[in-house]
């Protein structure tokens, strides 16, 4: 037999054999597919920020088709569009979803407070916190470098007169800015509700925190005194009020010294 010929016939069957061996071993060690759980990851937006509580979209997919999930609203990303078809999918009734945003709760811009130091170094809140907790008077407040700004995927964030600054429109409540922020001073709130906040967590006494900042909360305990809806706490010299109870009647606004609470209206109505 010519040589060639023969090179051919061995090679097409060593091809052909080891073709077989592939397609006999796909099928036995073959993972069976979750469908549910492809129909719901595709009705998540991608995102993948983990604002579920779960790795991802397939994370909480996955958790939901094994019921390890219940809910059928955690992607914040979505919203109550998602919500929706991810009902439908799971074949239960349809949840409420609260529109929420991510809020900077400070006010050191610069005017109400300055510098303790001329920082020369990198252009990161993470890197500045690490020296001294930062530039500014406050230990507490925004750095104002814009890590959460490069850090949010939807452009939500800027940086004005030194403080970060969410826009309710565009923030979709993923939490990446919560979970950059070295500081801390990110929380979610409702967009759709006025509510009195507390724009300051500062947490040194009195007298300390108004020479850092001029709307610095010192603790006084008088926004507590005037609330009739038990929606205030001061802890560690803080005021907190839980926009769940606050009633957004303004006395505490009235009340406090320093100017560090802030009514909120519906911030969605405050944007242009």
């Amino acid at each position: 037999m010519n040589p060639i010929l023969l090179a051919v016939i061995i090679v097409s069957a060593i091809g052909l054999i080891g073709g077989l061996v592939l397609a006999i071993a796909s099928i036995v060690m073959a993972v069976p597919k979750d469908e549910k759980a492809e129909k719901i990851e595709e009705c998540l937006p991608g995102a993948n920020c983990g604002a579920c509580g779960f790795s991802g979209c397939s994370g909480y997919a996955k958790a939901l088709s094994e019921g390890k999930a219940e809910s059928t609203s955690l992607c914040a990303p979505g919203g109550a569009e998602v919500a929706a078809k991810v009902a439908k999918v799971m074949g239960v009734a349809n949840e409420s979803v609260k529109p929420m945003t991510a809020v900077v709760l400070c006010q050191g811009n610069n005017q109400n407070t300055g510098s303790k130091m001329l920082y020369n170094g990198i252009d990161s809140c993470k890197a500045a916190n690490l020296i001294f907790a930062g530039q500014n008077k406050c230990s507490y407040g925004c750095l104002g470098f814009g890590d959460c700004q490069k850090a949010c995927p939807y452009g939500a964030i800027t940086i004005c007169d030194g403080v970060a600054r969410v826009n309710p429109i565009a923030c979709k409540a993923c939490k990446v800015c919560i979970a950059t922020c070295p500081k801390g001073i990110i929380e979610l709130r409702p967009v759709e509700q006025a509510y009195a906040g507390v724009f300051c967590k500062n947490k040194d006494k009195g007298a300390i925190a108004r020479k850092a900042c001029n709307t610095a909360c010192i603790g006084c305990m008088k926004c507590t005194k005037v609330c009739e809806y038990d929606a205030i706490t001061v802890k560690d010299n803080c005021a907190y009020i839980d926009y769940n109870k606050c009633a957004a009647c303004g006395k505490c606004v009235a009340e406090c010294p320093d100017h560090a609470i802030v009514l909120v209206k519906e911030l969605a109505k405050n944007v242009q």
